[in-house]
């Protein structure tokens, strides 16, 4: 049985996983169904690979979420989804189209189409390789995210945002780059005034938090880490930056800020794991991250994708059905 029309939105509870499937999913014009599943031992060690016994892969509380009638589209973000979305298309008899986010380590061919950035380096014929992440950021976004925050275009210009991550693996994010970032910040601050809008992440460790409330207590502006400092501004931050500094950590974030439209800037102080610095380097190749003290960046086209992907799987899904 299938639910016609129906998207499936099928992801772990990782924000950066949610937000991806949920931005792609806006775009395809069907009613929305988000799934936050998570896999039980040993699926969750080995998705999406290990497929025996599958119907007992989800936690028996969860496994009446994941059943018929099936949905006609599927859409799985992060590796514990990738096992999901590939188990659909057999019990759908092949009629759920499914769809893929990340690179799920094995052959694409066992769903309809993955969608892999270009520095995961995966190829085939249902690979779609957009240069970054997927995310909801477009001039509406942006306009509702000033709406939502009118006190941060109060604030003098230039107006800097400044989203921060956390450490991962060959990425120390930790108190000697907190106070050289700081350096640089305010250091930009004291010769052009404005304002420093400072967004941290769930990964962000405390310690940063503390060091940047600290050292930007007399700087216009905000540092924002989590429910305790009021509701999340991201919108409002991406909305009225004239600039955005971002940590060089996370491929989302990045490509996030690079949505917007203004100069986009990044610091860092060793060399990037190979993965993240082809991501970095095709960036910069588009003339879309610059270094933090980069003076002559201009604004650039935002980077918008989202929407372009959503308009090929539907043409996909459409000739499949004409086929």
């Amino acid at each position: 049985m299938l639910t016609p029309g129906e998207c499936w939105v099928i992801t772990d509870n990782a924000a950066g996983n949610q937000r991806q499937a949920l931005a792609l999913a806006e775009h395809m014009q069907r009613p929305v169904r988000h799934l936050r599943l998570q896999l039980r031992a040993p699926w969750s060690w080995l998705s999406p690979r290990f497929t025996m016994g599958n119907t007992r892969a989800l936690p028996a509380s969860q496994r009446p979420l994941f059943a018929p009638p099936w949905p006609e589209l599927a859409i799985g973000c992060g590796r514990s989804a990738a096992l999901l979305t590939r188990m659909l298309r057999p019990l759908s008899a092949g009629r759920c189209y499914t769809v893929q986010i990340l690179d799920p380590r094995i052959d694409p061919r066992h769903w309809d189409a993955v969608i892999a950035p270009r520095h995961d380096g995966l190829d085939g014929a249902n690979v779609l390789r957009p240069l970054g992440s997927l995310n909801t950021v477009d001039e509406r976004w942006l306009a509702d995210g000033r709406d939502a925050c009118p006190l941060l275009g109060e604030l003098p210009q230039p107006r800097v945002g400044v989203l921060l991550g956390g450490p991962r693996r060959a990425i120390d994010l930790d108190d000697d780059y907190a106070d050289r970032l700081l350096g640089h910040l305010l250091a930009h601050h004291r010769s052009e005034g404005g304002s420093l809008l400072v967004l941290a992440s769930r990964r962000t460790p405390t310690e940063l938090i503390e060091l940047f409330r600290e050292a930007l207590r007399d700087v216009p502006g905000i540092v924002w880490a989590g429910p305790d400092d009021g509701r999340n501004p991201f919108p409002g931050v991406l909305g009225w930056a004239d600039r955005l500094v971002v940590t060089p950590d996370s491929v989302n974030m990045l490509s996030e800020a690079c949505a917007v439209g203004c100069p986009v800037h990044t610091f860092t102080t060793a060399p990037l794991p190979a993965r993240i610095d082809r991501f970095h380097q095709a960036l910069r190749a588009a003339n879309l991250l610059h270094d933090i003290d980069d003076t002559t960046a201009s604004p650039q086209p935002p980077l918008r994708e989202t929407a372009a992907l959503a308009g090929q799987l539907l043409a996909r899904m459409a000739q499949r059905q004409g086929d």
